[in-house]
């Protein structure tokens, strides 16, 4: 596997599983079931816009983790003009990388090249939770379930584009002054690989 293959997949997958779980982590931010479905605008996979906070929802969603969970959802699905808003400048992502190595996923800017990419892969991405989130100070948490449809680019994957998958995991986000600071993701990679056919 060549170098590039290799980053490709340390950005990729753990974004597509990053992506998933946020957002299931927001779908609940808005509504009262644990079965929530919300489906991801094909739109959304453009390259990523400029971002601001000029809008009242960052103000409100500061003081309240369900709003920003709400707009963590938002900012999955595309809208990247959430990101100001709920990214610390000292935001990092902790995830279990196929190359062993340490995340370099740093602030706004970084997450929205990440969320980028994912969207690129798995453009129609859906997430559904399997329980409500969990608040408690300033972490909350989700267990998610996600589906979407393949549309090729994974470095190693021999599944065809067109290829639904449907993988699970769970987020964990802790928040300081107002914006998410720290990520963990801990997501059924396996699951993944198998079905587009990369292990």
């Amino acid at each position: 596997m060549t170098s590039t293959a290799r980053t490709s997949i340390r950005l990729l997958l753990p974004a597509a599983v990053a992506a998933l779980a946020v957002s299931a982590t927001t779908a609940v931010a808005s509504t009262s079931s644990t079965s929530s479905t919300t489906p991801i605008s094909p739109a959304s996979s453009a390259a990523p816009a400029a971002h601001s906070v000029s809008s009242p929802d960052h103000r409100a969603a500061a003081k309240n983790p369900k709003a920003m969970l709400a707009a963590w959802l938002r900012l999955w699905n595309g809208d990247y003009t959430q990101a100001d808003g709920i990214i610390s400048p000292d935001f990092t992502v902790h995830a279990a990388l196929l190359d062993g190595g340490g995340s370099s996923i740093r602030g706004a800017d970084g997450l929205v090249a990440w969320i980028s990419q994912t969207r690129a892969a798995f453009p129609d991405l859906r997430f559904s939770l399997q329980i409500d989130p969990l608040i408690a100070g300033h972490r909350a948490s989700v267990r998610w379930t996600a589906t979407g449809t393949y549309a090729g680019g994974f470095p190693g994957a021999k599944a065809q584009p067109g290829t639904t998958v449907t993988f699970t995991g769970t987020d964990t986000l802790r928040i300081k002054d107002g914006k998410f600071v720290e990520y963990w993701l801990n997501s059924d990679t396996l699951q993944l690989l198998t079905q587009l056919q990369a292990v």
